[in-house]
């Protein structure tokens, strides 16, 4: 997929206030540090799209980018946000699962998870969540670019084992590092891919 155009459209704390047009969204979560907005950026080859910043917890609202005038790109707060009032990740907790729960052209959900950890509990916990409730996910392993092959090939190999506790089936993943582009291709072919088996 070539990406011509992307931009931002709108940010939000309501959920009924977000776009009605009838277009895809592909969203993206992850804890809080684990590089989403950095890999939306470099997925859409726009710098600046996305607002990066070194604290944690920055994005707060449901951020709609447009692609391609096509499909929308949505920017999810973090869970697990280590630096932000109680009332506030309650807040978010709030915000993040209203929108998963009722969207209607919620396509896919991209779980972000930096591949330099072992399994983390609120992760797994999450996409259990999302398997219960149906809610059609994928895995971004970010940061590739930070570890050796071996020792990343080992913890995507402990996240498998740990999911397959209670999955038949390894949900799709990709391996991706906002640094140097790795995964770019594969994700945007998932995302082209899915968009023409849809009839939104």
């Amino acid at each position: 997929m070539i990406i011509t155009s992307a931009q931002f459209v709108m940010s939000n704390s309501d959920i009924t206030k977000c776009p009605t047009d009838n277009k895809a969204e592909y969203a993206f979560i992850g804890r809080s540090n684990v590089g989403k907005s950095s890999l939306i950026n470099m997925l859409t080859n726009h710098k600046g799209l996305a607002k990066i910043s070194s604290k944690p917890g920055k994005t707060q609202l449901v951020n709609h980018f447009l692609i391609n005038k096509e499909w929308y790109v949505v920017d999810l707060p973090g869970y697990g946000f280590a630096k932000v009032a109680k009332n506030t990740k309650q807040r978010f907790s709030k915000l993040i699962f209203s929108f998963i729960e009722s969207r209607p052209n919620l396509v896919n959900l991209f779980v972000l998870v930096d591949c330099r950890h072992e399994p983390q509990g609120k992760d797994v916990d999450f996409m259990e969540w999302l398997g219960v409730n149906g809610v059609p996910f994928s895995i971004i392993f970010t940061k590739a670019d930070k570890l050796a092959k071996q020792k990343l090939s080992d913890n995507i190999k402990a996240y498998e084992k740990e999911l397959l506790n209670t999955w038949e089936e390894m949900p799709p993943y990709f391996i991706s590092s906002a640094s140097n582009g790795q995964g770019r291709e594969e994700i945007l072919s998932y995302i082209e891919e899915t968009n023409k088996t849809l009839s939104l």
